[in-house]
């Protein structure tokens, strides 16, 4: 029994690690995006000029073509490669304070949260980051 219990951690290491890994791939991609879409050009801009909070969302483009942060609000892919089957990627973008509570009006922070789920995980895996308008966090 021992054998069999310490083939079942390592098994259950090598899910949880590749989920992790699959989060922050997310995450690395995200931070190759513009902060907002009002900001492609030009960084500088003024608050109330930033996507309000309940248009975070594509305008229109299809991954992986975002070409902001918020683009991947409500993002979910499914992972089926050979050694990585079965996993589900999903993605929540939100305002939040620099602290990462989330708010509802703009702000010049953004709060990600990429979950990954499996069969094979006793729980969910959530990773977040918080995204600053003026320097990466």
């Amino acid at each position: 029994s021992s054998v069999l219990e310490n083939m079942t951690v390592e098994i259950e290491n090598k899910v949880y690690l590749t989920a992790f890994s699959l989060a922050d791939n997310l995450i690395e991609e995200i931070k190759q995006k513009a902060f907002d879409e009002n900001t492609l050009d030009f960084q500088a801009i003024p608050l109330d000029k930033l996507t309000a909070s309940g248009s975070l969302m594509t305008e229109g483009e299809i991954h992986p073509y975002f070409d902001d942060i918020d683009d991947y609000n409500t993002y979910q892919d499914s992972v089926n490669l050979p050694h990585a089957e079965g996993y589900k990627v999903t993605c929540s973008v939100t305002y939040s304070t620099a602290d990462g509570q989330t708010i509802y009006t703009q702000s010049f922070y953004k709060k990600v949260i990429v979950t990954v789920e499996s069969k094979y995980l006793r729980s969910l895996l959530y990773m977040s980051f918080i995204f600053s308008l003026h320097a990466k966090n």
